[in-house]
């Protein structure tokens, strides 16, 4: 089995009196694409910001891709990375960046960047303080994926886009990872979007880790029960509850069964990435507590 791509161990980081990240155990597995969700001021630009060395930790313990984050140029030349606002230099043309990405990535793919360029049919003599939101993210993107990194981090690229500049985003990028063997960390808010792409979850809610796994074993481990209502001490062992609400006849249950449930007073439904994230979210504002462990 190959290493993680992003390991951690009580990893943490504080402004003051006040936590960014509390103990965030995990082991990202390498050749997905992972989706880091949760809601803002959860925690994730500070965790992508250490993984970048932006940042460096309070405590705890981070390896990216075998070695220390921005620990010299080769560490550096491993990780591409697009920021939230999807930087670029107004005054530069579009040509102008992909120069400065040849000069300072030894990796650096000039094909594959003079493609992307083409094939989004942009003007390289444009200056990207021209260029439409949506068009200066690909610049951004171009720029990440032409170093040729094991590891693509994207932060919330495509927040301020309109519909079609995310899906025409996430396409560049889905066909890029198609093409090349690397593996991508999405940070988003917009779990549609995430639902499309990610094949790994990671939500992280007020500065802690609630969950994380592949998408596919997290959704056939959880559902939503409606049934009578029940006193959940009643429940079979093995089921966790992760978010419940009742009338005076009904409840409803959303659950984490380490088996089938057979419980013929109960309808069994399945849950949709939005409604697993939702669920403990909520879990996680009405009763904050420590991370789970990572689902492997």
């Amino acid at each position: 089995m190959s290493s993680p791509v992003l390991q951690t161990k009580g990893l943490s980081k504080r402004y003051g009196r006040r936590p960014a990240l509390t103990d965030c155990t995990l082991a990202v597995p390498s050749g997905r694409v992972v989706g880091l969700v949760g809601p803002n001021g959860a925690g994730k630009t500070t965790l992508l910001h250490i993984a970048v060395g932006l940042l460096p930790p309070t405590a705890g313990q981070i390896e990216v891709l075998g070695g220390q984050p921005a620990s010299g140029a080769a560490q550096l030349a491993k990780v591409g990375f697009v920021a939230q606002d999807t930087p670029t230099y107004a005054g530069l043309s579009i040509a102008d960046h992909l120069r400065f990405g040849a000069h300072t990535n030894p990796g650096w793919d000039q094909q594959l960047a003079d493609d992307r360029i083409t094939k989004l049919g942009l003007d390289p003599t444009q200056k990207a303080g021209k260029l439409s939101g949506g068009q200066r993210a690909q610049l951004a993107l171009t720029l990440a994926i032409a170093k040729r990194p094991g590891l693509l981090i994207l932060d919330e690229p495509v927040a301020s886009l309109d519909p079609l500049a995310r899906r025409e985003f996430l396409q560049g990028l889905m066909a890029y990872m198609a093409e090349h063997d690397a593996s991508v960390i999405l940070s988003s808010h917009l779990v549609s979007d995430l639902e499309r792409v990610c094949d790994y979850l990671v939500v992280l809610v007020a500065s802690r880790v609630r969950i994380a796994g592949e998408v596919e074993d997290l959704l056939a481990s959880h559902c939503r029960l409606i049934g009578p209502r029940r006193d959940l001490a009643e429940l079979p062992a093995g089921v966790e509850v992760i978010q419940d609400s009742h009338t005076n006849r009904q409840s409803t249950l959303i659950v984490r069964s380490t088996a089938p449930i057979h419980d013929p007073s109960f309808t069994v439904e399945q849950l949709t990435l939005e409604d697993l994230v939702l669920a403990y979210m909520s879990q996680a504002a009405s009763n904050p507590r420590p991370a789970m462990e990572t689902t492997r």
